[in-house]
């Protein structure tokens, strides 16, 4: 984007605008277009998750509203505009209006750094993927902040459950993401993603995804953004059965639908930043021959993650919390900080690219075997568990069917 914005500039200078003019139109034109790319997206995820959802679910999903009830999640924005504002009369005014605020705000700025497609970066930051990872702690801060200010002890409750599980998470999650930094020497996600390409008889197909030599790195990654996003199993600051609606229960009208138009945008960048790590960014065949192919190679793989996401979120059970914490420290850390110290050995031995490249690839297998099998054995302690607490020995075997 700053070819672009640097092109529509110049335009205007030579219709005559000056200068500082014409810079001011671009960038007040460029924050325009990012302040209004995540509301008019929400709208699209919240549909696409409904209908996953209930597809999985047998069920038909939103279908009257507009054409295949497009215009559904519309009806619900406008009826949230005009819900009551209620504050409760103890809260803290300041932290609880400013919570949604940050909560959007935090999310919206990771947009500054989306390698879209060849050239298409709003600040191709040289420090792109450690901006991402700052960005994180606003949503942290934002939930803490509701939780406390509203001065419920249920959503104080899940105020304290944000520090536990999406700190924990986030270090998995951080390290995952510093492997194809590590590979490529960079953290501009342009480079990232630049560097996944794959050029055979001097055509690029664009298919060197980072997936193909890390799939160790990115399946924790994928992991620890279900957890990041909220999303299930790892909904547990939202577990409606323990904790009524989690840390934005005192929360009505916008600000209540703010804090999940966050989080519907959070699981999709999360997804976004997936795609340019790990799965070529806009990189795909001719992507940089034919204008625009690259961004629509983007958005597919972006909205193909999107899905899969929704896929886990209809079909795994939500976890204890114990469990939770549990696979994140005595799991997902202790493997990635192997897998990363594997990779920076690796890179420093004197043999050539292909052999390093299979001695990476080698680590990141046996990283999923150790996830795999320790999942496996998870769900195979779960088929056997009894639902009851307890088992009452006295009465087994002594209850008999009625007769007829």
């Amino acid at each position: 984007m700053e070819q672009w914005s640097a092109g529509l500039s110049h335009l205007l200078s030579n219709l005559g605008l000056p200068e500082v003019i014409a810079i001011i139109i671009t960038f007040a034109l460029g924050a325009f277009i990012l302040a209004n790319v995540g509301p008019v997206l929400a709208l699209v995820l919240i549909w696409i998750t409904r209908k996953v959802i209930s597809r999985m679910q047998d069920r038909i999903g939103p279908n009257r509203v507009g054409p295949f009830g497009l215009l559904q999640t519309v009806a619900d924005a406008v009826k949230l505009l005009s819900k009551e504002d209620i504050r409760p009369a103890t809260a803290d005014f300041i932290a609880y209006f400013l919570a949604p605020i940050l909560a959007v705000f935090g999310v919206i700025l990771s947009l500054a750094v989306m390698a879209v497609a060849p050239g298409l970066i709003p600040v191709d930051l040289n420090i792109g993927v450690l901006y991402l990872v700052a960005l994180g702690s606003i949503g942290i801060m934002s939930a803490l902040m509701a939780g406390w200010s509203s001065n419920n002890k249920y959503a104080l409750l899940a105020g304290f459950r944000v520090v536990a599980q999406l700190l924990s998470y986030e270090i998995p999650m951080v390290l995952a993401m510093f492997a194809p930094v590590l590979l490529v020497g960079s953290m501009r996600m342009g480079a990232i993603s630049e560097a996944q390409g794959l050029e055979i008889s001097g055509l690029n197909l664009g298919l060197g995804w980072f997936i193909f030599l890390m799939p160790g790195a990115a399946l924790i990654y994928f992991i620890s953004a279900l957890a990041e996003g909220e999303q299930t199993p790892f909904d547990l600051l939202e577990a409606e059965s323990e904790l009524i609606a989690g840390f934005h229960i005192e929360y009505s009208g916008m600000k209540f639908a703010m804090f999940f138009l966050a989080q519907f945008l959070n699981s999709f960048f999360l997804g976004a930043i997936f795609v340019m790590l790990f799965l070529g960014g806009w990189q795909g065949p001719f992507a940089g021959n034919i204008p625009g192919l690259g961004f629509l190679y983007f958005l597919i793989k972006a909205f193909g993650v999107y899905v899969v996401t929704q896929w886990v979120k209809g079909t795994f059970p939500r976890v204890r919390v114990d469990q939770m914490m549990s696979f994140a420290w005595k799991i997902l850390v202790p493997l990635i900080l192997a897998l990363i110290l594997w990779q920076m050995i690796v890179l420093k031995l004197p043999v050539g690219t292909t052999l390093q490249y299979l001695l990476l690839l080698v680590g990141n297998i046996g990283v999923i075997a150790i996830v795999v099998n320790t999942l496996g054995r998870y769900f195979q302690r779960e088929q056997v568990r009894t639902k009851r607490a307890f088992e009452p020995k006295s009465l087994i075997g002594t209850m008999q069917p009625a007769g007829d």
